[in-house]
């Protein structure tokens, strides 16, 4: 680019000087004389033979100035050129680069959200088919009928075929009535279920008061209160059996039996006390240490601390302040901090850090059985009014 027009500058500058020399030869040659012109033209045609020579080198020096000016303007030229499109080349690699990554982040967010959804779909196909299995219980509670369960089938059993299902109650020392889930097959019947958990949708991660007062749906996965649960198992002339049924996730079954279960009452904390163990899963709740025992152990939650860590408790070689807290805040019998601990929140992908439903004597391989689904369940076991 810069090259013809500086070609063109040396062209014009050489006419322009050499135009000037031939007009003042020119001009010298007519007042001097012919003879003496003569002479001093072939002097002046050699002096100017020598000034065009030196004009010639001059030029040349200086147009090899201006190849060399020129050659340094262009490399600067194509640096400047080079670095800007460097720059250029990076910022649009950028943008390309955020562009993708947004591309891929709402991928991924897309996949997230579908997978979450399916997972909920499962969760309540899940439901539907557990209720569609309780379709022969009745959707609505009957009449009250007895004390608990086992009042309700001593009562009309001899008469009439008792339905498992829902069920009114009144027991002696509550204030007010009640629903609760009646199982009438298993094993006799007679039993008043407190707590079910089976596919995890029901959340356990509660406070006090809903502890205290029960949550859940009875069809499904509920807790049945401390309140109620006591005033149960505290009737006079009774005594109640706790029944606890563990299946694991390859589907195996396993159970633990307590006799002569009950509770203290609120002001303790609902202190519970449990009589000799049967069962094929393990004594959980005595544990393997004497500091594991939780029997004859208050009630805790996270808003509740009653789990005996003061101030801190070793689990595991971890010093622990809450066992609630590291039970992902669910609510126990926990005493530093136990073997057992059925309320514990189920393992299922979106919770894969979840401490799961906990029965530690129950292992196989050494390593303690992952469990999937749980029932408690209470039951006279004697009838007060043959004492």
């Amino acid at each position: 680019m810069y090259l013809p027009q500086a070609s063109l500058l040396f062209l014009n500058t050489f006419i322009f000087i050499c135009g000037e020399v031939t007009q003042g030869n020119r001009v010298h040659h007519s007042t001097d004389s012919p003879s003496v012109n003569v002479v001093e033209g072939v002097s002046d045609a050699k002096d100017g033979s020598k000034s065009d020579d030196t004009l010639y080198k001059g030029d040349c020096e200086e147009s090899c100035d201006d190849k060399i000016k020129i050659t340094r303007e262009e490399k600067h030229f194509m640096c400047r050129n080079l670095q800007n499109s460097i720059v250029s080349y990076t910022r649009s690699t950028k943008k390309l680069l955020r562009n993708m990554m947004d591309e891929q982040q709402s991928s991924l967010d897309y996949l997230s959200n579908q997978v979450n959804e399916l997972t909920n779909r499962v969760l309540l196909l899940t439901t539907e088919v557990l209720r569609r299995q309780l379709e022969p219980f009745p959707h609505r509670p009957v009449q009250s009928h007895g004390l608990d369960c086992t009042d309700i089938k001593d009562t009309i059993g001899s008469v009439t075929k008792t339905p498992s299902g829902l069920y009114i109650i009144y027991p002696e020392g509550s204030s007010y009535p009640f629903e609760v889930m009646c199982d009438m097959d298993y094993r006799g019947g007679g039993w008043t279920v407190i707590q079910k958990r089976v596919v995890g949708i029901v959340d356990f991660q509660r406070l006090w008061c809903d502890y205290l007062d029960g949550f859940g749906d009875l069809l499904g996965e509920f807790w049945l209160g401390l309140k109620k649960i006591f005033y149960i198992v505290n009737q006079k002339n009774t005594s109640f059996m706790l029944y606890i049924t563990l299946e694991s996730e390859d589907d195996t079954v396993a159970y633990a039996s307590y006799d002569n279960f009950w509770l203290e009452d609120e002001t303790r904390f609902f202190k519970m006390h449990l009589g000799r163990y049967s069962g094929n899963a393990g004594d959980a709740f005595r544990g393997f240490r004497k500091e594991e025992n939780q029997n004859a152990m208050p009630f805790s939650t996270s808003d509740v601390d009653n789990d005996g860590c003061r101030p801190v408790c070793l689990v595991g070689g971890q010093s622990v302040t809450s066992c609630s807290h590291l039970r992902n805040n669910t609510g126990w019998w926990f005493s530093q901090c136990g073997r057992a601990n059925l309320n514990g929140i189920h393992r299922f992908p979106g919770k894969p850090l979840a401490a799961g439903i906990q029965w530690g004597t129950w292992t196989r391989n050494d390593a303690p059985v992952r469990i999937k689904s749980v029932s408690m369940k209470i039951r006279r076991t004697y009838k007060p009014y043959f004492k």
